[in-house]
Order: C-alpha cells, then sequence, then structure tokens
C-alpha cells in the first residue's frame, strides 16, 4: 500500500445558511449577516463540517488536511484530530466571498486530491468561478438555497463519500451542476435559478442529492384534494397552530385555503386565520409553548428533503415540541414518483433528531388519500430505499 497521505481540502463558509432560521432566505451580503447575528441567528456550518469529519476519524493517519485559517477550516479540522496544513488566511474576521475563492484556489495549488466544502448554492458558485472542473468537490449542504448537484445528502452522507476515497474504493465522477439563486428575488417569492456550470462529484448517488427540480405543482386538482382535507383538519382542530412549510405545494394549498401565505417562507394558521405570516424560528418557538402545534411540510422535488432545505426556521425546537406525531407531510404521488424510490430525507443538523424521524411516515396525497414512504436520516441508512 502506498504511505502517500489523502490531502484533503476543506473550505468552510462561516455564514452559510445563518440567514435561515431568521426568515432572511439567504446569507449573501455583509448587512444580511450582520442583521442576522444581530437577532440571535447561529452559525452552524463548522457544526455541520464536523459531522463530516467524524466519518473519517478513524482514517487520521491517512490523511493532512489543507484549509483556510480559523473558523474557514483550521479550527474544526484541529478539534477534530486531523493533521492541519493552512494555505490562506482571510484579512478579516467575518468572511467574503472573495476568502472562499482564494482559498479554493490555494487548494488546487497544493494538489488536493479533493475539496470539501460546507456552505450553500453561493459558495459552490464562488468554488466553481475559483476551480471550475479541475479538482472534484463534495459539498456539505449548510446554507439557505441547496439547488446544486455538488452537495452530499446531508453532512454525514458528505463523510461517507470521503470514506470511500480515502479507504481506495474505486469511485468514478461524474458532472454535476451548479445552480445559484437570485437572492433579492428569493426574498420577493421568486425562484429564479440559473446555471453557473459544472464540477465534478464522486458518481456516489446514494450520497449526492439530486439537481432540484423547480416549477410548480402541475397537478392542480391534487392540490386542490389536498387542500380540502386540510380544511376539514383544521376545522376540527381550531384550537391548533398549523404551521405551513415553505414551497409551492404549501402555497397552492394555502390559495385553496384562501389564505395569505409566503411561497418562501412559514407562516402560522389558527382557527382558519393566519395569525403570523414569514416567521423566523425564534418567533416560532415564542408562539409554540402555549398551543398544540402541527407542522405541514412537503418534500422539495427530486430531491426529497422536508427539513433543512429553504426551510431552517422549522428548528430542532420547534420539530421536537410539536413532534413526529404531529408532522403533516402533504406531496403529490408524482412528487413521490419522482425521487425513483429514494427515501424522504431529513437533516435538521440535529442528528438524534433526525433519527427520531426515521422510519415511514403517512404522506398525505390526496382528500384522504395516503401513502406509507420511506423517511431517513441518511446516517445510518447507507443510502439504503
Amino acid at each position: 500500500m502506498s504511505n502517500r497521505r489523502f490531502k484533503l481540502g476543506l473550505i468552510i463558509n462561516p455564514y452559510a445558511g445563518i440567514g435561515g432560521a431568521t426568515a432572511l432566505k439567504g446569507s449573501d451580503g455583509k448587512s444580511t449577516r450582520e442583521l442576522a447575528l444581530s437577532q440571535g441567528a447561529e452559525k452552524l456550518a463548522n457544526k455541520k463540517a464536523s459531522r463530516a469529519l467524524s466519518e473519517i476519524i478513524d482514517y487520521q493517519d491517512r490523511v493532512t488536511v489543507y484549509t483556510a485559517a480559523g473558523e474557514m477550516g483550521e479550527d474544526i479540522a484541529r478539534q477534530s484530530g486531523f493533521d492541519v496544513t493552512l494555505v490562506y488566511t482571510p484579512e478579516k474576521q467575518q468572511t467574503e466571498a472573495t476568502d472562499s475563492i482564494s482559498a479554493a484556489q490555494r487548494l488546487v495549488d497544493e494538489a488536493v486530491d479533493i475539496i470539501v466544502f460546507a456552505g450553500g448554492d453561493g459558495t459552490a458558485t464562488d468554488i466553481y468561478h475559483a476551480i471550475g472542473d479541475s479538482v472534484p468537490v463534495v459539498g456539505i449542504p449548510a446554507g439557505c438555497k441547496i439547488h446544486s448537484g455538488v452537495y452530499a445528502v446531508s453532512p454525514t452522507t458528505a463523510g461517507k463519500v470521503l470514506q470511500l476515497l480515502i479507504s481506495g474504493e474505486l469511485v468514478s465522477l461524474r458532472e454535476a451542476e451548479v445552480r445559484d439563486i437570485d437572492e433579492n428575488a428569493f426574498r420577493s417569492g421568486k425562484v429564479i435559478a440559473r446555471q453557473v456550470g459544472e464540477m465534478k462529484v464522486p458518481e456516489e448517488l446514494r450520497y449526492i442529492q439530486a439537481v432540484k427540480m423547480g416549477g410548480k405543482e402541475v397537478d392542480e386538482l391534487v392540490i386542490t384534494d389536498i387542500a380540502d382535507y386540510l380544511r376539514e383538519i383544521m376545522e376540527e382542530e381550531p384550537d391548533t397552530l398549523f404551521v405551513m412549510g415553505s414551497g409551492s405545494t404549501v402555497n397552492g394549498i394555502m390559495l385553496e385555503l384562501g389564505l395569505n401565505n409566503t411561497l418562501l417562507g412559514v407562516d402560522v394558521v389558527k382557527g382558519m386565520s393566519v395569525v403570523a405570516n414569514d416567521v423566523s424560528a425564534a418567533q416560532l418557538e415564542q408562539l409554540l409553548p402555549d398551543n398544540k402545534t402541527k407542522i405541514v411540510v412537503t418534500l422539495i422535488g427530486g430531491q426529497g428533503h422536508i427539513f433543512g432545505r429553504g426551510n431552517q426556521q422549522l428548528s430542532p425546537n420547534v420539530i421536537k415540541h410539536t413532534g413526529r406525531d404531529n408532522l403533516l407531510v402533504v406531496a403529490t404521488k408524482a412528487k413521490l414518483k419522482n425521487l425513483e424510490g429514494r427515501p424522504i430525507v431529513t437533516d435538521t443538523s440535529d442528528p438524534m433528531l433526525d433519527a427520531s424521524l426515521s422510519g415511514r411516515i403517512d404522506v398525505i396525497t390526496g382528500y384522504k388519500d395516503h401513502v406509507l414512504y420511506p423517511i431517513t436520516d441518511y446516517v445510518n441508512s447507507e443510502g439504503s430505499k
């Protein structure tokens, strides 16, 4: 066996996803990050990177982590016990896109075997502009917007991909899309996605997510049927808070119910009236203690995520308070069929919570029409169907 150490490039965007729980729908721009921090947002990208690195702890004697200083990778790599080689130091504590770009360019110069980065679509775009498809990459999902096909299904599965590579498994590469969304349009309720380019990712479809399928649900009659069923549930439980997750399916339901809705935000309904629009995680947590709660959520088309993608307002505390039994997953059968047998996925940033949500769950697919469908945290499933 070769004595050559595996050269793992690591870049973390410390501010990735910081605008999610605070309902800012993105993290781009210094002013947005400052506002999110002032509202009590927590930086989670390093925690998610730690989950990925934990999957390769047993390979520490074979790996050197090449990374940027401080929160951009050095801190978590050293805390995880890896040998570290610094390639870049940001000039300011609050990092910018230029720092991700510069760090990625240094990693190319170091001829790393792969670059793993934690962030969202903005970070993926920055990495692409720096390296093109010259080095294989794996994204650790940590942002508000994760439409690109270069991301693993979860932080843990990003680590599993690295595990395969470090252990010498034969892993093919494929080209995957890098996509980005106009954040200003996103905040006004419009999804304007564009393909930026393609980067090479390991061909491990169990672990790498599909590109998000955009557009509205085509079967409007099914949405009407689901809305009629939810109307009955809401009328039977007038004192229950219904937390309405984001997305086109939930938006269609709210329109059918005649309720004002935030397409890309989270709203709260009680007694068939909207009591709060576009709430943050903190606002939700203040509403919940005195009320019985149900969460209405749909899955992202093509990917299957119900938590952790564009709805970080549904924080672990909110989900725990509500409970699995009060989780109402809604989807058309066409949307489930598009998963091609892959399970629904949760990525709440709380591994124990994700594990507790796993199993089979009742998905509402029409008027009093249900499908029992598998849901997984992807931590222990090995990507099985």
